[in-house]
């Protein structure tokens, strides 16, 4: 894989995004039409929302195209904490550093505005992504089962204490 770029949003992101989450979480959890539509619906919101003040969006490309993405919603920052959102790199780009980038941005970007904690939800079985959590400090905060990707599984809230 060639030179990796971290940037804001690029025309496509949406569209790119969604489809790296619907077909991961397709092939790997049999994750369906109804999370491809909550994740493009909810990236979409996001987006036409954004404030560069409070919000943070990041893509990795590569070669002009979308491999990975981070997003801090930080509408209810003050309250419930910046919610981490839309983290995901493409096989192409795992093991190269770059979801590592995308987190280390995103914390960053969240201590810079001084929020006092980031909170993130997925669920049991990606340990991967754990793995990465952890090494940032986020530590489980609550567990229950849930089906808000459509289908069921074991939620983590993960929380990381700024």
């Amino acid at each position: 894989m060639e030179h990796v770029m971290l940037t804001t949003y690029v025309s496509g992101a949406i569209g790119r995004v969604t489809e790296m989450h619907a077909r991961y979480y397709s092939k790997q959890w049999g994750f369906g039409l109804y999370f491809e539509a909550k994740v493009a619906s909810e990236l979409a919101e996001f987006l036409t929302r954004f404030h560069p003040g409070q919000d943070f969006f990041k893509v990795a490309l590569t070669q002009g195209r979308v491999h990975g993405s981070i997003a801090i919603d930080g509408i209810h920052a003050n309250d419930q904490g910046a919610h981490l959102r839309w983290f995901i790199t493409s096989s192409a780009l795992r093991g190269t550093g770059t979801g590592n980038r995308l987190l280390q941005d995103a914390v960053d970007f969240c201590r810079h505005k001084e929020y006092k904690k980031i909170y993130l939800w997925t669920f049991e079985g990606l340990e991967l992504a754990r793995h990465l959590y952890e090494k940032f400090g986020f530590r489980i905060a609550e567990e229950l089962p849930g089906e808000q990707w459509g289908v069921r599984v074991r939620e983590q809230k993960f929380v990381l204490d700024l």
